[in-house]
């Protein structure tokens, strides 16, 4: 049997599967300041009277870290750039606590400026006497060479709780890309390890002694201790079970718009030809754009329980949640009292519902149902002109599915599929405001944790090759080694395989079921004068992402070798 679940910030959503299929699932309250008991309710919830030897694996999603980012939450972060010749990187900052020092190395990794000790335990002092726990150091071409991010990151690390180093998150170049990745790996590292100890405390006094593993935002899995030293992995964890939970039924032709409605956030994807879009990229969330290997999906801060406002006589549902909707003892009128008010779901009180939503209805000149029903409208038009606008960006580049350049005509989809708790009340809306059919996933409510369970492992790598000065390196892998002079393109390939290959497995792969591909390898010669010294090589090779073997999407069903 395997667990999903998916902790979002109004509700947690576990199922357990078997090879009956969907054995049990359930819907718990999420509460961020306690989520041990978040996860454990979700826990007992999906395994009551299950023996615990029979539970093979937990897989596990969240929407908590993104939702801190999209509601401008994050906490206090402290940056240290260098950067050298070039392009201010001042105009890079992602937060006030920035701080540029000396110090630059080449486009090789060959240090062409040397730092300054003194600067860099200045600027870490200053951080600790503005209470900033958590520090991000990034240096340009730090892929090529991290010695200049591993002796900044020591000489800060007396003034601080944790410090991040670039090199360690991705092995593409972009610079601005690497800080913000940097940057967003530091901040939600304080929830990540909240969630991370919760997790092991629930399984621990439930007596599962499982391998854990989390979804990360390419729509692949990871063990859980590999996440913790990658936390921004968690960001669009929770938008990429989206995707996995709808990706067993989507339509096999044309483009597909997923959208997962939740508590506090709409999580978007596209598929073309039931295939998920990859980020080509990295995630790009809020204003934040970064290398984290990532499916293209969007998330915005419209979801049921929403603070509704009426301001200068129009309306608008979020960003913000402030709580649970008023039916539920909550202090803001949210879509869900809407819905309460035309009778569209059931529970809670009514009453408080209709006397959040008066003050809007006088605003408006109406009763309380047309009032109900402008906000559902509006809280559509929201999502829909979000997904729009993130079409409309993927058409405006080269389009990259998760195997793949597609070369195919414009995106324009035809056909959108919602989950989600409340999908099904949405769904009525949506249809009327969509030009294309319009489907509710099946098991909407747990959708995302049915995805987040199926998920196989995966990983990518990057791997550069200098044979001038017979050099590979890895840094994202922390993988450094010698090469002969006469190292081929083919040679890397082999090598990059082979690193994936490792990493995949340490994190938690099959590995019967291991598909292994390089998606990009080039080669340029290096010149000198009128000579060639050699040849700078790169690769870049990744497991893809998909459904686990042997899952039949018809029947719901998991062969024995995945339990």
């Amino acid at each position: 049997m395997i667990i999903g679940l998916d902790v979002g910030g109004t509700h947690a959503d576990a199922v357990l599967l078997s090879q009956a299929g969907l054995e049990n699932q359930a819907k718990v309250p999420t509460d961020e300041s306690q989520l041990f008991e978040t996860v454990l309710a979700g826990l007992d919830a999906v395994t009551a009277g299950i023996d615990p030897a029979e539970i093979r694996r937990v897989v596990l999603s969240t929407t908590l870290a993104a939702n801190l980012v999209v509601q401008n939450k994050l906490p206090a972060v402290g940056m240290i750039v260098a950067a050298g010749p070039g392009m201010d990187p001042a105009l890079f900052a992602p937060n006030a606590h920035y701080h540029v020092v000396k110090g630059a190395l080449d486009h090789r990794g060959r240090e062409i400026a040397p730092l300054d000790d003194k600067e860099i335990r200045a600027a870490a002092e200053k951080l600790k006497q503005q209470d900033v726990r958590h520090i991000g150091v990034v240096t340009k071409f730090s892929v090529h060479n991290p010695d200049h991010e591993r002796r900044i990151a020591t000489l800060v690390a007396p003034y601080c709780d944790q410090v991040f180093m670039g090199h360690q998150f991705s092995g593409n170049l972009n610079f601005p890309r690497r800080i913000d990745t940097t940057y967003l790996n530091a901040a939600v590292y304080p929830i990540h390890k909240t969630f991370f100890e919760a997790v092991k405390r629930s399984l621990e006094k439930k007596g599962l002694n499982v391998p854990i593993r989390i979804l990360k935002p390419d729509g692949g899995n990871m063990n859980f201790e590999s996440s913790f030293d990658h936390p921004a992995q968690t960001i669009l964890s929770g938008p990429s079970a989206s995707v996995m939970g709808a990706l067993a039924t989507a339509p096999s032709s044309g483009a597909t718009l997923v959208l997962d409605i939740g508590g506090t956030t709409t999580d978007m994807a596209i598929l073309i030809d039931g295939v998920p879009l990859l980020a080509p990229l990295g995630i790009e969330i809020g204003e934040f754009k970064t290398l984290i290997r990532a499916l293209q999906t969007r998330s915005i801060g419209v979801g049921g329980d929403s603070v509704v406002r009426l301001e200068n006589g129009g309306l608008t549902v979020g960003p913000d949640r402030m709580g649970r909707a008023m039916a539920y003892g909550g202090p803001m009128l949210t879509p869900t009292d809407a819905f309460r008010v035309l009778g569209q779901i059931q529970g809670g009180d009514i009453s408080r519902s209709e006397s959040g939503m008066a003050p809007i209805a006088h605003g408006l000149g109406v009763g309380l149902e047309t009032a109900a029903v402008r906000i559902i409208e509006q809280a559509c038009r929201q999502i829909l002109s979000a997904a729009r606008e993130m079409v409309d960006r993927i058409n405006s580049k080269p389009v990259y599915t998760v195997h793949e350049l597609w070369e195919g005509s414009e995106v324009r989809p035809r056909h959108l599929m919602v989950l989600g708790g409340p999908a099904t009340q949405f769904a009525e809306q949506l249809m009327k405001q969509f030009e294309g059919s319009v489907s509710v996933v099946p098991h909407h409510g747990v959708a995302n944790a049915i995805g987040c369970a199926l998920a196989r492992t995966t990983s990518a790598i990057t791997l550069f090759a200098d044979t001038s000065r017979q050099l590979a390196v890895a840094s994202g892998e922390l993988f450094s080694g010698e090469i002969p002079a006469n190292f081929t393109l083919e040679d890397a390939q082999e090598l990059a395989l082979k690193l994936l290959r490792e990493k995949a497995l340490r994190r938690g792969a099959n590995p019967d079921h291991l598909e292994l591909e390089v998606v990009d390898a080039y080669q340029f010669n290096m010149i000198r004068g009128f000579h060639t010294i050699g040849k700078n090589i790169r690769v870049h090779a990744q497991v893809k992402p998909g459904l686990i073997k042997g899952y039949d999407p018809i029947t719901g069903k998991l062969s024995r070798e995945d339990l």
